[in-house]
């Protein structure tokens, strides 16, 4: 296994909810940064992604002042993301917004719908995963593979403004209809609508929850094409589910954490070097057991359908003629425990 390299970066929320990511060079830029911040945010010592009490505009002052880079979190997120509160990059980062030079895309949308929006098309788009969950099937879900002659902020700056030759060469991430809010649909008992019938009714569900307003509707109301308008400098972008995933349709398992999914990833994962491997390269019959080969081969020839998600829950993945439930209302809000994560 190679080096394992860190970049300076966090994620911080704005006074309107918005999510911003910003990237430092070094540690100096970091405290710099907090400097220019005056106490105007929610403890940093406690706070993982603390609360800035200030505009996008300013956030994005004090970040690039530092030598900072920073663009939007999962930008169509309808409840933190940018295009949730504002039609623009301008709407968001005032006359900071020509300086915004990537948006991360967050797991309901991919290049397909981002390159739909004229302003969206200059940008570098980034795939990342949630670290935040401690479970190993979790991590890498979403990734971005560029082109660097070193792992350094310098080079990743350059890869983002597509200079000297450094670029993204492929965005990984979900297929979209598997994000959480890809359809628009009740936050409350998961009955999914188009977007004239939401309007119609206000947004507000027959039950009486809040429809919440889907990526691919945002996109739809955003765009200036039926098709997306991919720039020159926009990587292929490769659909994978999570070989977690995969294994726990395959075998039949109900929970993706279980002991038995763990153990079929680890020993898969161990014997091809890593998940990319096994989903992208590995030759399907020396893949073990027999069941995950086979659903891993549906995947590679598309002979999967996606039922999409919608109002906090996830999309579903279904292999062949499997019988699918019909969506149940989401848990309580909160975390329980530690490992209480999705």
């Amino acid at each position: 296994m190679g080096k394992v390299h860190f970049l300076l970066q966090t994620e911080v929320e704005d006074n309107h909810r918005v999510h911003h990511i910003i990237f430092f060079p070094e540690f100096s830029s970091v405290e710099g940064f907090i400097e220019a911040l005056k106490g105007r945010h929610s403890p940093l010592s406690s706070d993982g992604r603390p609360k800035m009490h200030m505009g996008g505009a300013e956030i994005a002052q004090a970040a690039l002042d530092n030598g900072a880079m920073i663009g939007p979190s999962h930008a169509f997120t309808p409840w933190t993301g940018m295009y949730a509160h504002h039609d623009s990059l301008a709407s968001c980062y005032g006359d900071q917004a020509g300086k915004v030079h990537f948006a991360e895309l967050g797991l309901s949308a991919d290049s397909d719908y981002a390159d739909r929006i004229p302003e969206m098309r200059r940008l570098a788009f980034l795939t990342n995963s949630d670290a935040h969950s401690p479970y190993p099937t979790r991590i890498a879900r979403e990734f971005n593979r560029i082109e660097m002659k070193a792992p350094s902020f310098a080079e990743l700056r350059k890869a983002i403004l597509h200079e000297g030759g450094r670029k993204f060469v492929l965005n990984v991430g979900l297929p979209p209809q598997e994000g959480k809010y890809n359809e628009s649909a009740c936050i409350k008992c998961l009955t999914h609508y188009a977007l004239d019938q939401a309007k119609a009714l206000r947004w507000r569900c027959r039950c009486g929850g809040v429809i919440k307003k889907g990526v691919r509707d945002r996109v739809e109301e955003l765009s200036d094409s039926r098709e997306p308008k991919h720039p020159a400098h926009r990587p292929p972008y490769l659909h994978l589910i999570p070989l977690g995933e995969i294994i726990t349709k395959a075998l039949g398992v109900a929970n993706p954490n279980s002991k038995e999914v763990d153990e079929a990833w680890s020993a898969i994962v161990g014997k091809f070097g890593s998940e990319v491997a096994a989903l992208v390269d590995a030759p399907i019959n020396e893949i073990q057991p027999k069941e995950v080969a086979e659903a891993i081969a549906m995947f590679r020839e598309g002979r999967v359908r996606l039922i999409p998600g919608g109002g906090g829950q996830y999309g579903q993945v279904v292999l062949g003629d499997e019988k699918i439930e019909p969506p149940k209302a989401p848990a309580p809000k909160g975390q329980r425990g530690l490992f209480d994560f999705r």
